[in-house]
């Protein structure tokens, strides 16, 4: 997103710009090729770079895309960007948190950064320091570690550069476009770029303030977009503030997507009461509890929170994140929520983030680490009976969950908190899926998992049944157990 330069104090364009083309010096050669437009540019806002600019004198609606000149304002307003934020339009009141997610993140936690160029006006041991700073501001609160490097590829490539540079989205001299940078999961992930011409210090407002620029552009490269929170580094409307640090929605949006510092080994975790709300997915170490084999049990639940894949038995909870058992798992489960039973039967996140379990008749809602409801009786949403085997969402919104038990499963609405009927329907509809199961998930490829025992089928969205070569052992697939053969006949 873009912020607008503050222009006051500084040198005329027309004796500046000879000046900084004598200073400039001949681009080296990148580590990446550019790349050609794709079509994440025609919605910026979504997938693509985030620049900064200043707003028009026109309403925020009218905001021009990042093509755009900007235009001179109509009187002193504060600095913000001019592309369409995301809580713009009439569902923005109805979100449950302000922090906003480009919808990508790190797989990895210890990151490399590398600076190509340097702007003119400060040395490069202060542009350094600067860079470090606002890496910290991040990786305080989260267990992200950044390392410079000084040759060859790294994770995060910054570099100061002018006008037309690779990316389809040229700077525009002094004022204007500030900087923009691209969000994980994008084509040029990692990218930072800010604009050589602008007046460049540090620790005043006379002219571009680095620090509260690079640390809002490391948030966006982190996978956090513009928030509507008052005074968080996030916020598209740039303010002059020292000493620079996060709001608290800045923080629980970094700690939604990569939790909270890891703690020294020899230090005591503080125990986690009913208002710890931070949404973050960390917990804290394990009970002497000694916890089941995870390559021999039966799990009695699995879903996928946060983008994450979570096994719960016997109360005890592991961490999958991106194919790999997270250090400090497998933990107990009520240290991550507060409140939830000894054992789970089922447990599903809702597409507005709110995570339910079951258990024998009762169910319990959270918001992250937050109690919401519960314990409250399966009767309520409409369940004739006790007991939910399992609990499935499905379909690429997150729109339609359903519940199973024996032979039989229900659809499930979460805004209404009732199901479609209280007669279920047959399990058979699910082809080649065994009518009884333990418990079910999705992948973020739309493919749905049901787990049986120790076993698991694969079940395509398509073809709408399941997958040739299933049922398959769940310890060596997803725990990287030690097993004579995986197939089954």
């Amino acid at each position: 997103m873009a912020w607008a330069a503050r222009l006051r104090g500084a040198a005329p364009r027309t004796l500046l710009l000879p000046l900084l083309l004598l200073l400039l010096p001949p681009p080296p050669l990148l580590a990446r090729a550019p790349r050609s437009p794709d079509a994440h540019r025609r919605h910026p806002v979504r997938r693509g770079p985030q620049p900064w600019r200043e707003a028009p004198p026109s309403s925020p609606a009218s905001a021009p895309t990042a093509q755009e000149a900007p235009q001179p304002a109509a009187g002193p307003r504060p600095p913000r960007c001019g592309v369409l934020d995301l809580l713009d339009g009439p569902s923005a009141h109805n979100r449950q948190k302000r922090f906003v997610l480009s919808g990508g993140r790190w797989e990895k936690t210890d990151l490399t950064y590398r600076i190509l160029r340097f702007p003119w006006q400060l040395v490069r041991e202060q542009v350094r320091q600067t860079v470090a700073e606002a890496l910290q501001v991040w990786s305080d609160v989260t267990p992200l570690t950044f390392t410079e490097v000084h040759e060859g590829h790294a994770d995060i490539m910054i570099d100061f550069t002018r006008y037309w540079h690779g990316d389809n989205l040229p700077f525009d001299g002094p004022g204007g476009i500030l900087a923009h940078a691209f969000f994980p999961k994008t084509h040029r992930e990692g990218d930072v770029h800010f604009d050589y011409d602008e007046t460049w210090t540090i620790g005043d407002n006379q002219g571009t303030d680095l620090l509260q620029v690079a640390a809002h552009e490391f948030g966006h490269v982190l996978g956090l977009q513009h928030t509507t929170a008052a005074k968080a580094l996030m916020s598209p409307f740039y303010t002059f503030r020292y000493p620079l640090s996060l709001s608290p929605d800045d923080r629980r949006g970094i700690q939604h997507l990569y939790g909270r510092p890891r703690l020294a080994p020899t230090s005591r975790p503080p125990d986690l009461g009913p208002g710890a709300g931070v949404d973050t997915n960390e917990i804290a170490p394990l009970e002497p509890d000694a916890p089941p084999d995870a390559c021999q049990v039966s799990f009695d639940a699995v879903a996928t929170i946060r983008g994450e894949l979570f096994f719960f038995k016997a109360g005890f909870v592991w961490r999958l994140r991106g194919g790999q058992l997270q250090p400090g798992y497998p933990a107990l489960a009520s240290r991550h929520w507060p409140g939830l039973p000894t054992s789970v039967d089922a447990a599903f996140e809702d597409a507005q983030g709110h995570i339910w379990f079951f258990q024998g008749a009762q169910y319990w809602v959270y918001d992250g680490e937050k109690p919401v409801l519960g314990p409250a009786p399966l009767s309520e949403l409409g369940l004739l009976g006790p007991l939910v085997h399992a609990a499935l969402v499905w379909g690429p919104e997150k729109n339609k969950i359903y519940f199973f038990r024996g032979g039989d499963y229900w659809r499930f609405h979460p805004s209404t908190r009732r199901v479609d009927s209280p007669v279920p329907r047959r399990a058979t509809d699910w082809r080649g899926v065994p009518s009884e199961i333990d418990a079910a998930f999705q992948d973020a490829d739309g493919y749905a998992y049901f787990l049986r025992g120790r076993l698991y089928w694969k079940f395509d969205p398509v073809k709408v049944k399941a997958l040739e070569g299933f049922p398959r052992l769940v310890g060596p697939d997803f725990f990287r157990c030690t097993e004579p053969a995986n197939t089954f006949h």
